[in-house]
């Protein structure tokens, strides 16, 4: 069984193990990667790479043969939470923005229950939110109490040495030679959050074979400038 996706959501093709910088976040990796643990919360900032290792998780589940959903909580809370029901029969539930759910009721005890559910068929759940569970705004204490049943991790932020080679490996992933200097110019130019980092390498990868020219910081400025 392969990836089912409500409302068309996708799964992006780049967002994969190999394609990850762990940093400091190499215990996380790990654990995410051998899938021993059933219950993993994992919080952070956005651009965290949060929904990166979430969506990754995923492409390993089902690579290996397994079945696996990703829910994006802050777009399916406009729908019923009856969208939780025989969700239990994934092997793994990849589940993002828990705090979409936040004050919520019917959608807090429906992922309590689910909660329960997944514990009963031996499935996984990774639960993906921006804050630790006590202070991710959850109502429900019971709710609360199933977000701490596996380990908790914390996504510790990339310093800007991190984010250089960050860059550079996906750079090298593009076909592209992304050199110290270009890259401390990115980070000095533009926002610092690695999802906009990436997003304008995708950019600069566009530019760059559209010109046939090289990645320098006299071309980078150029098409920052435009």
């Amino acid at each position: 069984m392969g990836i089912q996706l409500p409302l068309h959501i996708t799964l992006r093709d780049s967002a994969t193990f190999d394609n990850f910088y762990p940093g400091p976040n190499g215990q996380l990796l790990h654990a995410l990667q051998q899938g021993f643990e059933p219950f993993i919360f994992v919080w952070g900032g956005s651009g965290s790479g949060k929904t990166h290792l979430l969506q990754a998780v995923c492409h390993g589940v089902t690579e290996g043969g397994g079945s696996a959903v990703y829910l994006p909580l802050s777009e399916l809370v406009e729908m019923s939470p009856e969208v939780f029901e025989g969700m239990e029969h994934f092997d793994l539930l990849a589940v993002d923005d828990v705090q979409a759910l936040a004050g919520r009721a019917e959608w807090e005890v429906a992922l309590f229950h689910l909660y329960n559910r997944v514990r009963d068929a031996g499935g996984r759940m990774t639960i993906v939110g921006n804050s630790a569970p006590a202070a991710v705004g959850i109502e429900l204490p019971d709710l609360i109490s199933r977000l701490t049943w596996g380990p908790v991790f914390q996504m510790q932020p990339l310093n800007d040495e991190e984010k250089t080679a960050a860059l550079q490996m996906r750079a090298r992933r593009r076909g592209l030679e992304l050199s110290d200097e270009v890259a401390a110019y990115l980070l000095k130019r533009h926002a610092r959050d690695l999802h906009a980092l990436f997003e304008l390498l995708e950019r600069l990868d566009r530019a760059s074979l559209a010109a046939q020219r090289r990645l320098t910081v006299p071309f980078v400025r150029e098409v920052l400038k435009n």
